[in-house]
């Protein structure tokens, strides 16, 4: 018979209790880890910012959407109330506002038009488009012209600049998507209308009758913000500057989502290079004159850019037709973004691309806000933070040292 003693099982248990506890320890720094590595897989697939943006509410941010839509006093001029006498313009460009939105997207856009008319348009009173590949409903139509005293126009997108084409395979392109959907962090990897919304961001926006009169566009997303003041006219700094095309955040495109976008767009070069600028910003999409890609895109979801351009660019539209020949934007994932990337950084004398440093822009968690130190920053009265700046926070996954070095490239004398 054998008599277990307390006094003697208490080391024991002790031990028992002190083994327990350091594997619990090894396990939660395994987790933590694990979610580290996961961060920054997303970061490198680049949502990660859009998922935590998702919990966390900021001041002005569209969280007030939530509540109940009331067409009813939607803009009060208090909530952005400028501290000085807000500059005066002899002239306005040949400019317009330009949106993409369902009739479900009406609070995210009435949440950006607040923020455009209260840090800039209520002086200036471009007028804004609308596009849609549905009827705007009165409803939107109703509250999205009770935000402004400009002028709005409505346009619904023909059915064959929309809609996947008819040469896409379709069993082919349903087999691409499931297989990207099954890659961990990849952003829209089974919606066919994304890929539609990029195809026609690629080569059908500057089509549209309603922007046919207008030289200027300033696309706006839903759900975006302005944390400082715009104290003087993008417009007519595109205008007076000979500028064509206007960009905040540059970020690398997802590699899952585009992989032969490159080698197919310099299919395309090779065979035409009449259409590179001699002083374009190859640079910035490669470090070694072609051969590979960075990746790197201007953020789309701001751009201010000249319609002429694209209107009247043979090599643009020439490049936008060979890449839908090849059937990438449904066959993959090919985004307006790095078509818009490549496109103007090879086309373009890289004088005329500009990087509007001085904007403080946001969207799904990511931001540019003016170094402090700069005279933007406090004329602009600015809310943002700078060390959350893309370019600051995540440097790593920003293309600013890109575009940087494209502009530092020896300039070619063409005269």
């Amino acid at each position: 018979m054998v008599l277990y003693s307390p006094l003697s099982s208490a080391p024991a248990a002790r031990w028992k209790q002190l083994l327990l506890t350091k594997k619990s320890l090894i396990a939660s720094i395994f987790v933590i880890f694990s979610l580290l590595g996961l961060l920054e897989l997303l970061l490198e697939r680049g949502i990660s910012s859009r998922i935590l943006s998702s919990f966390s509410l900021t001041p002005n941010s569209s969280s007030s959407d939530q509540s109940p839509l009331s067409c009813s006093n939607l803009f009060e001029p208090s909530s952005f109330q400028h501290s000085t006498p807000r500059p005066t313009y002899s002239r306005k460009a040949n400019a317009t506002f330009l949106t993409l939105a369902r009739n479900s997207d009406l609070a995210g856009v009435i949440h950006s038009m607040k923020q455009v008319e209260g840090r800039f348009n209520r002086d200036r009173h471009y007028p804004w488009v609308f596009l849609n590949d549905e009827p705007f409903t009165e409803e939107f139509i109703r509250c999205t012209s009770a935000v402004t005293s400009a002028k709005t126009h409505y346009g619904q997108i023909p059915r064959d600049q929309w809609v996947q084409p008819d040469f896409i395979d379709e069993d082919r392109a349903t087999k691409a998507r499931k297989a990207l959907s099954k890659i961990r962090g990849v952003f829209y990897a089974d919606s066919v209308s994304y890929r539609n919304m990029c195809r026609f961001y690629s080569g059908f926006f500057y089509r549209q009758p309603l922007l046919q009169d207008f030289k200027y566009y300033w696309r706006v997303e839903p759900d975006i913000n302005y944390r400082c003041e715009i104290e003087y006219d993008p417009f007519l700094y595109m205008e007076d500057n000979n500028k064509a095309y206007g960009f905040t955040i540059s970020v690398p495109e997802q590699k899952e989502t585009t992989p032969t976008l490159w080698d197919t767009s310099m299919e395309f070069f090779n065979q035409n290079p009449q259409y590179l600028h001699p002083n374009n910003a190859m640079r910035f999409a490669s470090k070694d004159e072609g051969k590979t890609w960075t990746r790197c895109t201007y953020w789309t979801n701001f751009e201010i850019g000249d319609l002429d351009f694209f209107r009247g660019s043979e090599g643009y539209n020439k490049y936008f037709e060979h890449l839908e020949t090849a059937g990438g934007f449904y066959y993959e994932r090919w985004g307006d973004a790095p078509m818009h990337g490549i496109a103007i950084s090879l086309l373009l004398d890289r004088e005329r691309i500009h990087h509007f440093d001085d904007i403080a822009y946001e969207h799904t968690g990511w931001e540019q806000c003016p170094d402090p130190l700069t005279p933007a920053y406090e004329r602009g009265r600015c809310s943002c933070d700078y060390g959350n700046s893309m370019a600051v926070k995540w440097k790593r996954y920003s293309c600013q040292a890109d575009f940087d070095a494209a502009l530092a490239v020896p300039r070619i004398n063409t005269e």
